[in-house]
């Protein structure tokens, strides 16, 4: 499909296709990810299709849970004690005949390709994929680190919280194998009080690092040991999934921690506190230069059915509205000017891009755009964050594309659609005499590599 997704002006879609060709065979750089590593070091076969392709893939089991189909019969495990289908051959089933509820959808687009390009399978999907799938599945071929070369990936980030073990990442150092995974440093789940067990992850983590976090001093402590040992393992940047971009400084912040190892602490000392954090994590990226990403705005495990039979992450979040101009600025304040701090920022409100977040990237150096993720990663949410936020901050405030994906047959994808979308933004501006076209074709590289890589330090 060497048109897809390009604009249908002839003259325009013309000058598309030039400008992708120039970033069709680049290096992928995936700075920021959910893929396990386990996956690469143990270099499996994968199981079969459904576990697969269906199975983990939110965006799936969302669209069939919205039409009665629960996540149970997809294959996805329950935690209150119902049952889940385990014939991946029935879980195929379902998902072929409910197919045509995504129609219009990026998972329709992104599965369609992945047959394609990865797996070589054409024509429309149906239950007879399955066999076609699961016998290309047991070639050598497709094994993970095959997959990992063919796919070009330079650079592949996984994401860890603080209590993770780095076995998987040792394995794959100790193999010799050639391809670069680093971690992530994703501290949320010892950070955000409202999270059940919060004091006995804490309490965890103390035992790794040997820290004393009964005190709040040797917590961070605790936190800043941690961060030496992600850079060791490759990490080049930390991760942060707060419900809202509040940023500050609590005086009481001590004393908020010590109530919640009572479990004391109130929803808004929640929040005071994660917004301390936050400031304590720029402190700590100044000494160490890990680069900081700010994911907010989701209202995580808003679908409670979901959370209470099937747990966390399971694909109940919803976005919010979400505020950055006075939530940031306590950060900016302090750090917005200096060369040593770098934040990337991203968003699941799309009204901020021209109000708050382009203005912002736009007037401090410390900080950068993160492309759309989530619920704005589909080609029009693309188009209209390039549109939206480049007549403010140029392309050179944003940071590149993040697939953010768990579902690694997935990346080249993603990747793809990202680079075509911007082949036709930037082919309409030279079609419009706004750029030249030897101006758009350094444009479209650097979007596509070289910003990453030098964004996030890879």
């Amino acid at each position: 499909m060497q048109d897809l997704l390009f604009p249908a002006e002839p003259q325009t879609r013309a000058i598309a296709r030039e400008l992708f060709s120039h970033v069709r065979e680049l290096p992928l750089l995936s700075p920021h990810g959910h893929v396990d590593p386990g996956l690469l070091a143990d270099d499996a076969p994968f199981p079969d299709p459904a576990q697969l392709l269906i199975t983990p893939d939110h965006y799936v089991t969302r669209m069939l849970l919205s039409q009665g189909i629960p996540p149970g019969e997809l294959g996805v495990r329950r935690i209150d004690g119902g049952e889940a289908q385990t014939d991946p051959r029935k879980i195929w089933r379902t998902f072929s005949d409910n197919w045509h509820l995504f129609r219009g959808t990026p998972s329709k687009l992104w599965l369609e390709q992945t047959l394609r390009d990865v797996f070589g399978v054409e024509g429309p999907l149906t239950y007879e994929t399955y066999d076609v799938l699961a016998e290309k599945l047991a070639k050598p071929e497709f094994r993970p680190r095959a997959l990992f070369s063919r796919f070009n990936l330079e650079v592949l980030a996984t994401t860890e919280s603080p209590l993770d073990s780095f076995s998987r990442h040792e394995k794959l150092a100790a193999d010799g194998w050639l391809g670069r995974v680093i971690t992530t440093f994703r501290p949320d789940d010892v950070v955000d009080l409202d999270w059940f067990g919060w004091s006995d992850r804490v309490a965890r983590l103390g035992e790794i690092t040997g820290c004393d976090t009964s005190t709040f001093s040797g917590y961070l402590e605790a936190l800043r040991s941690r961060r030496e040992v992600f850079i060791k393992y490759g990490a080049t940047s930390s991760d942060h999934g707060h419900p809202t971009a509040r940023v500050g400084v609590a005086d009481d912040a001590a004393a908020i921690y010590q109530r919640a190892m009572r479990g004391q602490v109130t929803p808004e000392e929640g929040e005071v506190f994660r917004a301390h954090m936050l400031m304590e994590f720029a402190r700590m990226s100044l000494e160490d230069g890990l680069v900081m990403q700010l994911h907010p705005g989701s209202y995580r495990n808003h679908n409670r059915y979901l959370s209470r039979a099937y747990g966390r992450d399971t694909g109940g979040d919803i976005p919010q509205a979400t505020e950055y101009t006075h939530a940031l600025k306590p950060l900016l304040d302090a750090y917005g000017h200096d060369p040593r701090l770098r934040i990337v920022v991203y968003t699941l409100d799309e009204y901020t891009y021209s109000r708050e977040l382009a203005p912002l990237a736009g007037g401090y150096p410390a900080l950068f755009l993160g492309a759309p993720w989530w619920f704005l990663d589909a080609p029009e949410a693309l188009r209209r964050w390039r549109e939206t936020v480049t007549e403010t901050a140029g392309f050179y405030n944003t940071a590149g594309f993040v697939d953010d994906t768990r579902a690694y047959c997935s990346i080249p994808v993603r990747h793809e659609v990202a680079r075509r979308v911007d082949a036709g933004f930037l082919a309409r501006l030279v079609a419009e005499h706004r750029l030249s076209l030897d101006d758009a074709a350094e444009t479209i590289a650097d979007l596509a590599y070289h910003l990453p890589k030098k964004v996030f330090k890879l």
